[in-house]
């Protein structure tokens, strides 16, 4: 199996969604999953930071 091209990984996105789903929420579900992949990306790339680190980044 390929790897899916970014047109057709937006194209699954929006035919997953319901029939009922605004253009809100299909902006909202295509930036989540460019932050997932960008995520996923960043961990391959070896990218990453302790969790212990990230909560302290985010509890100040």
């Amino acid at each position: 199996m390929g790897t899916q091209t970014a047109k057709q990984k937006i194209l699954e996105a929006v035919e997953r969604l319901p029939d009922n789903a605004t253009l809100e929420d299909a902006i909202e579900r295509l930036c989540f999953l460019s932050k997932v992949e960008e995520g996923l990306r960043q961990s391959h790339a070896g990218e990453m930071i302790p969790h212990q680190d990230a909560v302290r980044q985010l509890l100040g």
